[in-house]
């Protein structure tokens, strides 16, 4: 049985454009409620002031989060016996993100478009799902690391609040629950009510990649140390592009504070249910921006120009990157996989 991709494709158009018109609204509600309680003429002395240059610094570093994310895949493919060049890798890892911006499921879209990306390019199914796992557990482990650093470093300066700390333990259980959820479909896949659900889903083929992919990546301590250390890399770039681009404005807080509301309102992004936090992340960074002692500008324009770097300059190269590679996945291996 297959459920008509027609039908699944409107629905899941309509409610992207649903979350999308919501996250938009939130994302000009933030904006307009930062500039009642800023200084509209303070931001635009700001803008005035800004120094391109140091944009240019931020631009590199989120370069570098791609290339990071790009050794996260080749390290584990070179281990399986199965290396792919870097040159291959980024453009995918590009795609990966826009996929995942456009197309709201947790990164599952993101990873799925990955592992059918590297099945086109002659990697064996169950391979891909192993590499794909290795950056899932990965990404998991850094982030904890990330999200539980910052909430420690808060409460050592008492500014932890229950909000906060309920907030944590959310994150934690759903960072727990994901790549447990996996592995338990991967151990269990092949009883009968998780075989017809994923049968009824249209995803018996990747089902069946995920059972069969093997284990001895993720029981490698060496190979989780470096790919765990790749992710953290990806992190702490990115919350260096939000330092930078307090540089070009000219008011730098300090570095902790800006790792600190980075990942704290990354962590807010992750749990909410907008599209990559849209809105959220914006309110949550400009609020534990001017909580840890920023002015409301400073911390908006900061916010605004990360954004734009992290999440609306990419948008064209990964819709382009992503329409190659749906294009590539139609025509090639995966599409024979998925047609069986």
């Amino acid at each position: 049985m297959r459920v008509a991709p027609g039908l699944l494709g409107k629905t899941s158009r309509l409610r992207s454009l649903g979350l999308w018109a919501i996250g938009l609204a939130g994302f000009l509600a933030v904006v307009l409620v930062a500039l009642h309680f800023g200084s509209l003429q303070k931001m635009l002395e700001l803008a005035r002031s800004a120094r391109p240059g140091w944009l240019l610094v931020a631009l590199l570093a989120q370069g570098a989060t791609y290339l990071s994310a790009a050794f996260v895949w080749h390290q584990a493919l070179e281990r399986a016996g199965h290396p792919l060049p870097l040159r291959t890798l980024v453009p995918l890892g590009i795609a990966k993100v826009f996929t995942d911006q456009v197309l709201p499921s947790g990164g599952i879209s993101g990873t799925m478009l990955v592992v059918r990306g590297l099945i086109t390019r002659r990697v064996p199914g169950g391979i891909a799902m192993a590499a794909m796992l290795v950056g899932l557990v990965s990404y998991d482990g850094a982030y904890l690391i990330v999200v539980l650093a910052s909430a420690s470093a808060l409460w050592i300066r008492h500014r932890m609040n229950l909000p906060l700390i309920v907030g944590v333990a959310i994150f934690v259980v759903i960072t727990l629950a994901v790549p447990a959820a996996v592995l338990g479909l991967k151990r269990w896949g092949q009883r009968k009510p998780i075989a017809w659900v994923g049968k009824c889903l249209g995803g018996t083929a990747l089902l069946r990649e995920l059972i069969d992919a093997p284990t001895e990546l993720l029981r490698s301590p060496r190979l989780l140390m470096h790919t765990i250390g790749l992710q953290l890399a990806i992190f702490l770039l990115d919350a260096m592009t939000l330092w930078l681009a307090f540089k070009a404005v000219g008011e730098v807080p300090a570095l902790w504070v800006v790792f600190v509301s980075f990942a704290i309102a990354s962590m807010v992004a992750t749990i909410g249910p907008i599209p990559v936090g849209l809105g959220t992340f914006e309110a949550t960074s400009v609020g534990m921006l001017s909580l840890l002692g920023v002015s409301i500008e400073v911390a908006l324009a900061g916010t605004l120009l990360l954004r734009g770097l992290t999440f609306w300059l990419p948008m064209l190269p990964g819709l382009w990157l992503a329409r190659r590679e749906l294009n590539r996945t139609s025509d090639g291996p995966a599409a024979a996989c998925a047609s069986h």
